[in-house]
């Protein structure tokens, strides 16, 4: 009886090897491989790229609403041709023309956001040269101040106003979920290689195991206490352990080169099993005030009702009555030489009212404006549907924690208790206590077993960085999610 304890604990001494233990214990962890993504990878740089493409938009929105300095010109404007003249007795002569025509304009205008139109403040100055009749003229104009005011059009600069900073804010919490979204990836080809290098190692110690049972079943065999057909089904368990095996390898390397590509990793690295996600109490209705609050998609929503409602006022504003105000004064003066230009300047004022108004137009103007109010309708339908599905989505991510939590302690106590029961299985099957299929029977529950936990880790690992995503929220720390400057 002794002996046969004894027998039992070297056993079980020499069999009990956890999977934890055959896992690297040192090697890259999961906030390693994110940070390697996030700063490293082409996913992590187009994040990047994004966020600066919307900035360079956002300051050529802010510089339409900035004086413009401009130099215009034509600097020369030479032509030597023969043009047909109209002389005084009515007749046409065609004569050899040599001239220059030059001019050269400075102007500041400023962009009136309010009505949508453009106040400026010029300089021209013209030079006419014959050189022919060898003459010369300046015609200059050293001040003018002038407005252009479109009436009854569309104003797309007042529109600008309300919709370009709602699509800047966007894209900056746009940046910070792609980040949590590359975290959220990351972490689930972290945990495909993880669970992938698990069963690598769950089949190579099968494969050991079936080699050492079989060692153990040949010499029992050959001692008349096992039969030939529990001798051939060992070695049948270690062909199939072995292709397993090989099959596992195999699975595991595709993993890796598949989170080497997201990632940018060079090497295949070896991971380790992290501890459990962190598990903040997080209340359903408040994560869906943090997403109301941070979330790019509540300013996706407004921004895409005021570009419905942009639409219809363009329609509106681009087929009916149109007309445009220009109105300019100044001091002007020609001479022949540039000095003199300047000496008693003569007021030049000018007014004019350009318009437009369909008499008749078969019902386009009604047509155009009826599709912009029927997409603007559509687009609140979808908004609002949009808005629902989203709160449903943000209610229930937040509503499985505490599920996904209680799954996890399950399975870590069942791969626990499914690896004792492995390890007791052997040991008394050396001993012959026990059939080889119940042996069998206790090996797929524990790889099961270990497996369900590790599916369980992911699933907290998942759902931790998909919430944050979902609300741009950090639990943990009680503050927002924000894109670094």
């Amino acid at each position: 009886m002794k002996t046969s304890i004894l027998f039992v604990l070297l056993a079980l001494g020499l069999f009990s090897r956890p999977v934890v233990a055959q896992v690297q214990p040192t090697g890259l962890t999961l906030d390693e491989v994110i940070a390697q993504a996030l700063n490293h990878s082409a996913v992590g740089q187009q994040a990047v790229t994004t966020r600066e493409t919307s900035y360079w938009n956002w300051r050529v929105y802010q510089a339409n609403y900035r004086p413009q300095l401009g130099l215009q010109g034509t600097l020369p404007n030479f032509s030597r041709v023969i043009t047909p003249v109209v002389q005084p007795d009515g007749n046409t002569d065609f004569r050899a023309v040599r001239i220059n025509n030059s001019d050269l304009s400075l102007t500041m205008s400023q962009n009136i956001g309010l009505t949508g139109g453009q106040i400026f403040v010029g300089s021209v100055m013209q030079r006419f040269d014959d050189f022919n009749g060898q003459l010369r003229r300046y015609n200059n104009q050293p001040v003018m101040v002038g407005l252009t005011q479109p009436l009854g059009q569309f104003n797309a600069l007042r529109w600008a106003r309300r919709i370009e900073p709602l699509r800047y804010q966007e894209s900056q919490r746009q940046y910070v979920e792609e980040r949590e979204t590359i975290a959220q990836r990351v972490t689930e080809l972290y945990f495909d290689v993880l669970l992938q290098q698990v069963n690598a190692e769950v089949a190579r110690q099968n494969a050991e195991a079936t080699a050492e049972l079989l060692r153990i079943g040949q010499e029992r065999f050959k001692l008349g206490r096992l039969s030939q057909s529990d001798l051939l089904q060992l070695e049948l368990n270690l062909l199939d352990a072995r292709q397993a095996q090989n099959q596992a390898q195999l699975s595991a390397q595709n993993a890796t080169v598949d989170l080497q590509a997201y990632t940018g990793l060079a090497d295949a690295p070896a991971l380790v099993v992290p501890a459990s996600a962190p598990q903040p109490t997080v209340l359903p209705a408040r994560a869906l005030e943090q997403a109301r609050q941070n979330r790019s998609a509540t300013l996706a929503f407004r921004r895409r009702l005021l570009l419905a409602e942009r639409d219809v006022a363009q329609a509106r504003g681009t087929t009916g009555f149109q007309a445009t105000l220009l109105a300019n004064m100044g001091y002007v003066n020609q001479a022949t030489n540039l000095v003199d230009t300047y000496q008693n300047l003569q007021n030049q004022q000018r007014v004019s009212l350009a318009f437009s108004l369909p008499l008749v137009d078969w019902g386009r103007q009604k047509s155009i404006i009826k599709t912009a109010e029927l997409a603007r309708d559509q687009v609140q339908h979808n908004v609002a549907q949009e808005e629902r599905s989203f709160e449903q989505t943000v209610l229930s991510q937040a509503g499985q924690l505490p599920t996904l939590g209680e799954q996890l302690r399950l399975a870590d106590r069942a791969d626990s208790l499914a690896q004792r029961r492995y390890d007791i299985a052997r040991a008394t099957y050396v001993l012959g206590r026990i059939s080889l299929t119940d042996l069998t029977l206790a090996s797929v529950a524990k790889d099961s077993a270990r497996r369900g936990y590790i599916a369980a880790l992911r699933a907290g690992w998942v759902a931790y960085y998909r919430l944050r995503a979902l609300t741009l929220y950090d639990f943990e720390r009680q503050q927002p999610l924000v894109a670094n400057q």
